[in-house]
């Protein structure tokens, strides 16, 4: 990418950042929700864990790091990006970027980068909260933790970024966005293990999440940073979350190519 291509994608990160910033209200707000939601999720687990020692080889202070991981993980890519995607296609305004000198899929990822910066610090801030709040919290005792789960972090922008741009294309082919969102949303948290670690899960389930690419975006992180692996398995997972944010890039462009020679049809 020339130094052009790159002031341009960066300019557009600091536009997203920018409207985040105009409209902080409705954004913390939703950050704020999430909260709460992480709140609800732990006590629930609370309440499970109660009298018992461990479920499905997790701990109670494990778990607990595990909810927190799986907050910060869902924080650095929210609602106002995702639907951000959708808006753009179903109001028509993709069209305007048609004619603009970019590639669409790389400006939108510009854009999510430029909001993650800002989910990413405020849901670090929230989790210190809750950290104080709730002592226990398993963190790593080794150094090497810390970068691997940095670096397992950004491929799970990647590989989430590149599944919610695919849902978001299927605004092509409809009307509305928000069955498609929460059809999306409901897949990602059960086959990712947001919703319960994928331990929980019978065998066969187990097997085919760990098949899919939304085990990237939870499950991975969290099994780096519990070290539930050593060094060499982390850096093989993060290898796989790479292979998977690729893979769903590539598909993204062909999906997007395919999409457009359809609004040209039947626009005229």
């Amino acid at each position: 990418m020339g130094v052009m291509k790159f002031k341009k994608y960066r300019s557009i990160a600091n536009r997203s950042l920018q409207n985040i910033l105009a409209y902080r209200l409705s954004y913390v707000m939703t950050l704020l929700s999430s909260f709460v939601n992480l709140l609800a999720v732990y006590f629930l687990w609370q309440g499970i864990y109660n009298g018992r020692e461990s479920l499905g080889g997790y701990s109670w202070d494990q778990m607990k790091t595990y909810l927190l991981v799986t907050f910060l993980a869902n924080s650095i890519l929210s609602w106002y990006s995702e639907t951000a995607i959708s808006a753009k296609i179903l109001d028509g305004s993709v069209a305007a970027d048609l004619l603009k000198p970019i590639d669409f899929q790389s400006a939108r990822f510009a854009e999510t980068l430029g909001s993650s910066l800002l989910e990413g610090t405020l849901g670090i801030f929230l989790i210190g909260c809750f950290m104080m709040l709730t002592p226990g919290v398993k963190l790593p005792h080794s150094p090497w933790v810390y970068p691997l789960f940095g670096f397992s972090l950004l491929a799970v922008m990647v590989v989430k970024f590149g599944v919610v741009y695919l849902a978001a294309l299927l605004c092509f082919w409809s009307t509305g966005s928000l069955g498609i969102v929460w059809t999306r949303i409901a897949l990602t948290n059960l086959m990712s293990g947001a919703l319960v670690p994928l331990a929980f899960f019978p065998d066969w389930l187990e097997r085919l999440a760990l098949w899919l690419p939304f085990q990237s975006i939870i499950h991975t992180p969290t099994v780096i940073f519990l070290q539930q692996t050593d060094g060499w398995g982390a850096l093989c997972l993060i290898g796989l979350q790479c292979l998977w944010g690729a893979l769903l890039w590539w598909a993204g462009k062909k999906i997007w190519s395919w999409a457009v020679r359809q609004v040209t049809i039947h626009g005229g």
